[in-house]
């Protein structure tokens, strides 16, 4: 028994077990379901008046209550590590702007705290791989933005001076051509679009099919290949970590058959000595 607990890896201080008590499965799910309860109660604030209103709002402040204190735990268990994590810098901001004094002038940042929902991303795992492969997939985005930028002003240029004069509601200036390109990027209406100059210009539509293949079908499918690539480099970092941690054990486990091998060997050898003496 007593064997058995000593070589159990107990927390030694008082920070290290709060970090363990926060660290457990059913601590994190507590905080997620909390986090969800919350996000029903703040949407269901915006359907009631009067007594069931502030009945809700009491609910809210509790739940608002919990965040603080599981924040406060957080940090006194980390201390300045707390702060090195984002993650934990997020959570503290999001909390923080729900705690702000209900004034008139910060009663914009008072509605922000439906952010609070958002915790949801720093606790589910899953979640924070996507964040973080959309994080790390912005240089990548920068670039293609920038390629897309410059095809829309191109194009807008281009349609600007073939179209404006027939049609200024839609290219009658650059600023309206790159509203109306933008529309047709996204797909809305633009066949109208492309009708309404066609019926004076018939081969309009070469340059709206060449704009729309370009833009929607290449440029904007980049921006999937990027995101994709930075979570696929997220996975491969955290299987690289695995593999790792499995060689770390694999080369503990070996060390510690070489020792106790050794253990055997010296306690054979004693025993030998023993029998000699007493012979």
């Amino acid at each position: 028994m007593n064997q058995d607990i000593g070589t159990q890896a107990v927390p030694r201080t008082g920070r290290e077990r709060l970090r363990a008590f926060l660290d457990q499965k059913w601590v994190t799910n507590l905080v997620l379901g909390v986090i969800l309860a919350n996000a029903l109660v703040l949407g269901a604030e915006t359907m009631v008046t009067g007594a069931a209103l502030d009945v809700l709002i009491a609910i809210d402040h509790t739940m608002l209550g919990f965040f603080v204190l599981e924040l406060v735990l957080r940090m006194v268990a980390y201390g300045r590590k707390f702060f090195r994590d984002p993650w934990n810098v997020f959570d503290l901001l999001v909390v923080g702007v729900a705690v702000l004094p209900a004034s008139e002038s910060l009663s914009a940042l008072r509605a922000l705290r439906v952010l609070r929902v958002l915790r949801v991303i720093t606790v589910v795992p899953s979640l924070r791989r996507v964040v973080d492969g959309l994080l790390r997939a912005v240089p990548g985005m920068g670039a293609v933005g920038a390629l897309l930028v410059l095809v829309m002003y191109v194009s807008a240029v281009i349609a600007t001076g073939l179209f404006g004069a027939s049609s200024p509601e839609y290219f009658g200036s650059l600023w309206i051509s790159l509203f109306t390109l933008f529309q047709a990027m996204t797909g809305e209406a633009w066949p109208d679009i492309a009708r309404s100059v066609m019926e004076t210009h018939p081969a309009a539509w070469i340059f709206f099919v060449l704009y729309i293949l370009v833009v929607s079908f290449a440029v904007l499918n980049l921006f999937i290949a990027v995101i994709v690539n930075g979570m696929e480099e997220i996975a491969e970092e955290e299987r690289h970590d695995d593999e790792q941690k499995d060689e770390r054990l694999d080369t503990l486990a070996a060390q510690n058959r070489e020792i106790l091998a050794e253990l055997r060997s010296l306690r054979a050898k004693l025993d030998e000595d023993d029998d000699g003496a007493v012979a």
